[in-house]
């Protein structure tokens, strides 16, 4: 029996020794929290995107433009001064578009420049697509209201209304429900 009492002793000895030196160990001792409670409000920090001043134009390509060739002329050969002094002389403007979202019927208020301009009205979906031809006819100068029936075949969704008067086209975003 002394044998047992000295082997439970030992080794009772023995895991209260190694409990000592496991717990003075840094690894495994638990550590004092680092979290301190304040009761100051903090500030936020507002990110702030610089500006960047600086006279740049924005880029507006010149579409079909007098002495360029070819749809989508990047190089406009007309000075700047000879651009702004025609814009008084346009041939179309789209003044209002209404309803929009569209169901059944669509009304547009337009101003034509100069009388007999061959004026076509076309919706095109999001591809490009040519989808339906409004009106396709000659219009007289001043500003003018068309009413179209908008066609069941055509389904719910964004598409564009190019208006094309001579050479000039406008192109407006509409919703259909």
């Amino acid at each position: 029996m002394k044998l047992y009492t000295k082997i439970t002793l030992l080794t009772k000895i023995l895991c209260i020794l190694c409990m000592v030196l496991l717990c003075n160990s840094n690894s495994w001792s638990q550590q004092t929290d680092s979290i301190r409670l304040t009761l100051k409000s903090r500030t936020k920090k507002v990110s702030r995107v610089p500006e960047i001043k600086a006279n740049i134009q924005p880029y507006k390509p010149s579409y079909m433009s007098i002495g360029g060739s070819g749809m989508f002329n990047t190089y406009s050969t007309i000075p700047k001064s000879a651009t702004t002094a025609n814009g008084k002389d346009k041939l179309l403007s789209i003044v209002k578009i209404y309803p929009n979202p569209v169901e059944d019927q669509l009304n547009i208020i337009l101003s034509i420049g100069k009388d007999g301009t061959q004026t076509t009205i076309k919706i095109i979906d999001l591809l490009g697509n040519e989808v339906v031809t409004l009106a396709n006819e000659r219009l007289n100068a001043g500003e003018q209201t068309k009413s179209f029936t908008i066609p069941s075949r055509l389904n719910a969704g964004i598409y564009f209304l190019r208006v094309v008067a001579g050479s000039e086209s406008q192109v407006k975003r509409i919703s259909v429900l």
